[in-house]
């Protein structure tokens, strides 16, 4: 496939001029977390990614979904216990939608990025039992060449088409059109976009159509979500050392209004999350999650947070990080208060 120029010359010149800069010392708040899910069952850089399904009638028995990339997907309950467990190695990235027609019934659907083949992209997809908390494989999709690694879904408003985003290791991201509503799931490679170098991380805006995509070393980009808008990616932040560390990992969307609310990053160079006020993505503060309840977490991979009320201990919302460094256990998934960090930094 051509590459356009234009893209790929913009993500260097972010890259030239940001990598390298070392972390220099904030004020980011500390916040603590209320819970963490029992640990996976591999050692070492295992735990990646979660999604978020809240339970409207009783949100206190919301569930989290987490990926093992070396072993499977577990089921959370908000407490952190383990409710299931689904083999399938090398899952990397995880997203969700509810109420999507799967096999012909209102269902959640679930989506990772599959790395089991390096050279083959797949999307995995399975149906959420919100009854018994198991996942239900319901097939898996070929994507384009090259290994799997970000995931994200998005549902264009005006029509409830869905959509997945497989975003490559080389920074390719694929752009597949779903359909899950028969006996076979199918899914089309609509359009390729591009940005210059690693990239994982990436969440898109159900509301305004829009895309944001971590290039790990460079920064934070915005691409048009439809497949009939322009291809060429808008950078929103940059690595600086300061205000984000490299690598940019993890992306969440905290949706207020018609296009206002914020856009949460993981910074894992420096063990923090930065926070940018949409829909200009003007930085406003970064924090961490400290001692408390539980550990800290350093090294986040993947994030995701959802509004609402999910009981008392999550009132306005439930954000929840990937922890890199669980020792003596293995990684595991912290879950925090949405309106503690609002008010640690004053939103």
């Amino acid at each position: 496939m051509r590459l356009n120029l234009t893209i790929i010359s913009a993500s260097l010149l972010a890259l030239a001029a940001c990598q390298n800069a070392p972390p220099q010392a904030d004020s980011a708040p500390a916040v603590a977390a209320d819970a963490e899910t029992a640990p996976v069952d591999t050692a070492d850089d295992a735990a990646d990614d979660p999604a978020i399904w809240r339970n409207a009638a009783d949100p206190a028995a919301s569930l989290i979904v987490g990926t093992d990339k070396k072993a499977g997907i577990h089921v959370y309950n908000l407490k952190g216990e383990r409710l299931s467990f689904t083999p399938s190695p090398r899952l990397n990235n995880v997203d969700l939608r509810d109420n999507v027609t799967v096999n012909g019934r209102p269902s959640v659907l679930v989506a990772a990025s599959d790395r089991q083949d390096e050279a083959k992209a797949k999307v995995a997809l399975f149906r959420l039992d919100t009854a018994t908390a198991r996942l239900e494989p319901i097939g898996s999709l070929a994507a384009g060449p090259g290994e799997a690694y970000g995931m994200c879904l998005w549902t264009r408003a005006s029509d409830g088409a869905l959509f997945g985003f497989v975003v490559l290791k080389d920074g390719r991201i694929d752009q597949i059109a779903l359909d899950v509503s028969g006996p076979q799931p199918t899914g089309t490679v609509v359009r390729s976009l591009k940005l210059a170098t690693q990239s994982e991380g990436c969440v898109a805006d159900d509301r305004t159509g829009l895309l944001y995509v971590a290039e790990e070393d460079a920064g934070i980009w915005r691409f048009d979500a439809d497949p009939a808008g322009a291809p060429e990616p808008v950078s929103l932040a940059r690595v600086d050392g300061k205000t984000l560390v490299d690598d940019v990992e993890g992306l969440a969307l905290a949706p207020e209004g018609a296009d206002g609310g914020y856009l949460l990053a993981s910074s894992q160079g420096d063990n923090a999350y930065s926070v940018y006020r949409l829909p200009k993505a003007e930085y406003v503060g970064r924090f961490r999650i400290g001692d408390g309840p539980t550990d800290g977490v350093s090294e986040t991979d993947g994030i995701e947070l959802m509004l609402g009320d999910f009981g008392p201990n999550f009132p306005e919302g439930l954000f929840v990080a990937q922890d890199g460094d669980n020792a003596p256990d293995a990684q595991n998934f912290k879950l925090v208060s949405w309106a503690r960090i609002r008010a640690a930094l004053g939103l």
